[in-house]
C-alpha cells in the first residue's frame, strides 16, 4: 500500500491499496498501487508499506504486522497549469553500461517527465527478467523513476517474447476508464499534458509484418495500428491536444526516412525485396500514412522516434509538416556513429526547445527550437 498527501508533513495522507477486483495484492516482489483524482500541475508526498502475510493456503494465512518505509518522497503531476522539462532515452537493450550513462544525466537535468521510447530490452520471457529491467533497473540508480513520472512507449523489441504479452503486471496500463470501448486494448497510447505541450504517445508495434513466417502468425499489427488511427482522430480533439501551443508525438519506430533503400515496413508477405538494406522495417510507412493526416490536421509540431540507432533529424517539409528527431543507439565506441542519446525539450520563452545530449562523447549533438505559429 502506498500513502500519499498534498502535504510534506503527511497530514490528511490518504491511503491507497494494490490489486482488484476485492482482492488485495500478495506477492513478495511487486505491487500496483493506482492513484486516481490527483490534481493536475500538483505536487504529492508520498511514502510506501506493506503487511507481512505469512500464507500456506487460502485457508492458513496470517496478518504478521505492518513494515512502513520512513523516506516520504514526492512527485509532481503533468498538467497545463505548468510547464516543464521532458526527457527521452531509447533502445537500451538491456545494457547496463548504456542504462548508467543515460540515467546519470537524467539525474542531473531532473525533468518532469521521462519517456522511454522504446526497446528496453531484447527479448522479454520471464517476470524475473522484466523485473531486472524495469524495476531493478541499475544499482546506481535505483530510484531513477520514484519521484519522476515514467512514460513507456512500445518498441518493438519489447513485444517479443512469452512475458511480453502479459507487461501490464508489471508496468501498469493507463486507467480502464480512459480507454473503454473499442480501445480497451490501447493501454499504452497516451495523452499527457505538461504546460504547452501535448505529449501524445504511440504504439508502431513490430518492425516485421503480421505474414512474417518468422513469427509464425502470432501478431496482429495490422488492425492494431488502424485502431491507434482511430483513438488519435478523437484524442487529438480533447482539450488537452487541441489547446496546447506544441504538439510532440513520441513513437518507436519512425514514420519517415528519405533513404531509398531503408525498408518501409509494408513490403508484403516477407520485408524482403530487392533495393531495400534490411528484411525489416526501417521506417513505418504504414503508421505514417495511417497517423500523418491526423498529424497535420492536428497541428503536430514534432515526432520522437528510435529504432536506427543513430541521431538523426529531419526538417519539416511542405508534404509532411512535422519534423522528426530519431534518438541514438546503445553503442559505446567513441569512434562509431551509435553512441546512446538523452534528447530534453522545454518551453522558454514561448518557444519549445529540443536539445539532443550525446552522452557517451559528453557533448551537445543538436538544438531545435519552434516556435507557435
Amino acid at each position: 500500500w502506498g500513502e500519499y498527501s498534498d502535504s510534506p508533513d503527511m497530514s490528511n495522507a490518504v491511503r491507497a491499496y494494490s490489486g482488484g477486483r476485492g482482492l488485495k495484492t500478495v506477492d513478495d516482489r511487486l505491487a500496483h498501487i493506482r492513484l486516481t483524482g490527483l490534481k493536475p500541475s500538483a505536487r504529492y508526498w508520498y511514502r510506501i508499506g506493506a503487511d507481512r502475510i505469512s500464507y500456506r493456503n487460502g485457508y492458513a494465512m496470517k496478518n504478521l504486522g505492518s513494515e512502513i518505509d520512513p523516506k516520504v518522497r514526492s512527485f509532481s503531476t503533468l498538467g497545463a497549469g505548468k510547464n516543464g522539462t521532458f526527457c527521452v532515452i531509447n533502445d537500451t537493450h538491456d545494457r547496463k553500461d548504456v542504462l548508467d550513462l543515460l540515467l546519470s544525466k537524467i539525474g542531473k537535468i531532473k525533468p518532469t517527465a521521462l519517456v522511454w521510447n522504446g526497446d528496453a530490452t531484447n527479448v522479454t520471457e520471464t517476470k524475473d527478467h522484466a523485473i531486472r529491467i524495469f524495476l531493478h533497473t541499475h544499482e546506481n540508480h535505483p530510484e531513477y523513476a520514484a519521484e519522476t513520472p515514467l512514460l513507456f512507449v512500445n518498441g518493438n523489441h519489447d513485444l517479443r517474447g512469452r512475458f511480453a504479452r502479459s507487461m501490464e503486471e508489471l508496468l501498469m496500463l493507463r486507467d480502464p476508464a480512459e480507454r473503454s470501448g473499442e480501445f480497451y486494448e490501447l493501454g499504452r497510447n497516451f495523452v499527457q499534458r505538461m504546460g504547452d505541450v501535448a505529449l501524445i504517445g504511440m504504439d508502431t508495434g513490430e518492425d516485421k509484418l503480421d505474414t512474417n513466417p518468422l513469427f509464425a502468425g502470432i501478431y496482429r499489427m495490422r488492425e492494431y495500428r488502424e485502431k491507434q488511427a482511430r483513438w488519435l482522430e478523437e484524442a487529438v480533439k480533447t482539450p488537452a491536444v487541441a489547446t496546447a501551443k506544441y504538439k510532440v508525438v513520441f513513437c518507436h519506430i519512425p514514420l519517415f526516412d528519405s533513404r531509398p533503400k531503408a525498408n518501409p515496413g509494408d513490403i508484403a508477405p516477407a520485408d524482403t525485396a530487392p533495393g531495400y538494406s534490411t528484411n525489416f522495417a526501417a521506417w513505418q510507412r504504414t503508421c505514417s500514412n495511417l497517423w500523418g493526416p491526423i498529424f497535420e490536421r492536428a497541428g503536430v509540431q514534432l515526432v520522437i522516434a528510435a529504432h536506427q540507432h543513430r541521431f538523426r533529424y529531419d526538417a519539416p517539409t511542405a508534404e509532411r509538416p512535422w519534423a522528426q528527431i530519431v534518438g541514438g543507439g546503445c553503442g559505446m565506441d567513441k569512434t562509431r556513429s551509435d553512441y546512446p542519446t538523452v534528447i530534453q525539450g522545454s518551453v522558454k520563452d514561448g518557444k519549445l526547445q529540443i536539445v539532443v545530449h550525446d552522452v557517451l562523447n559528453d557533448r551537445i549533438a543538436g538544438e531545435y527550437t519552434f516556435d507557435f505559429p
